[in-house]
């Protein structure tokens, strides 16, 4: 059995017509979900309401500034916006950000008490917002803040983030570098949106890895960085909980860049990282082609009931 943290207030971020963040990528992964063979395996869980998780706030404001989640509520009560040219603020989606941060910390408290695996379903995604800024479609830093949420528990000192979005995640790595406790490993086309993630950073404690690979790239680059690169990093790190910002934008058929990743690949990175651990949140963040990314979250789930 494999805990999915979702709602259908996650549709009530709105971005507009054409803007590749849309809600259909949730209803399309959920459809798959419902339709896989192994449906009947999938715990449907609601995330705890924003203003019911005490520990929402809190962890919040250790990933962003006051500023900055004032600015995104202003924003929103007074009807929407834009953070950038390409982060829309609806009317609701200061609170449906809210909950997606509630969702992620769920997702630790689930994944600590079972030890297993757990797939949060949530947008708006979070990898790209820095502390005081949001950017990329992203509002709040979800695995960061999730992260931060980890550490408060007992038994857990150390933990790491791994993100294949195919983009960078400047905003969680800019938050959690200083972090001695926090590792971040990224997997990331190069040169792409937004042009961070070189390889020759470190992080503050040696706590960073990025992995640039080239437009056209396939699980064939992948498979032996996961092997002699991303494995080595987090058995050496040695963390007690590994969150995954799951993007699926590295498709062959994603219109916003250039990797040939096929949704069957997301298994093979699914079973290196079981091989690590069990405890493992998987978190969505980008994918903006509906079919491989609905066929890639059902290909990163499957091996995780095993």
């Amino acid at each position: 059995m494999l805990p999915v943290i979702y709602s259908d207030e996650f549709l009530e971020h709105k971005t507009g017509n054409y803007h590749p963040e849309s809600p259909q990528r949730l209803t399309a992964i959920v459809k798959a979900l419902k339709q896989a063979p192994f449906a009947e395996k999938l715990i449907w869980r609601s995330p705890t309401p924003a203003s019911e998780n005490p520990a929402l706030m809190p962890m919040l404001s250790k990933a962003h500034t006051p500023d900055y989640i004032d600015k995104v509520h202003r924003i929103a009560f007074a009807g929407g916006g834009y953070l950038d040219g390409d982060t829309p603020i609806s009317p609701r989606s200061y609170d449906v950000a809210l909950l997606a941060v509630s969702a992620w910390l769920d997702g630790i408290d689930v994944v600590l008490s079972t030890e297993n695996p757990a797939f949060v379903l949530s947008r708006p995604p979070g990898h790209h917002a820095e502390s005081d800024m949001g950017m990329g479609f992203c509002l709040f830093s979800n695995a960061a803040i999730a992260a931060f949420h980890a550490l408060q528990k007992p038994g857990i000192n150390r933990v790491a983030i791994l993100d294949w979005d195919v983009h960078h995640g400047n905003g969680t790595q800019a938050i959690v570098e200083s972090e001695a406790q926090i590792a971040y490993c990224s997997l990331h086309q190069y040169p792409c949106y937004p042009g961070t993630g070189r390889a020759s950073e470190r992080g503050f404690h040696n706590n960073v890895l990025n992995l640039p690979v080239p437009p056209g790239s396939t699980m064939a680059v992948y498979q032996p960085l996961f092997e002699n690169k991303v494995l080595p990093f987090l058995a050496n790190f040695q963390a007690d909980l590994l969150i995954i910002s799951a993007g699926y934008d590295a498709n062959a058929e994603d219109p916003l860049a250039s990797v040939n990743l096929q949704p069957e690949d997301y298994g093979y990175l699914i079973n290196y990282c079981l091989g690590y651990t069990r405890k493992i949140l998987v978190g969505l963040e980008g994918g903006y082609d509906l079919p491989t990314l609905a066929q890639s979250v059902v290909a990163t789930i499957e091996p995780c009931l095993v």
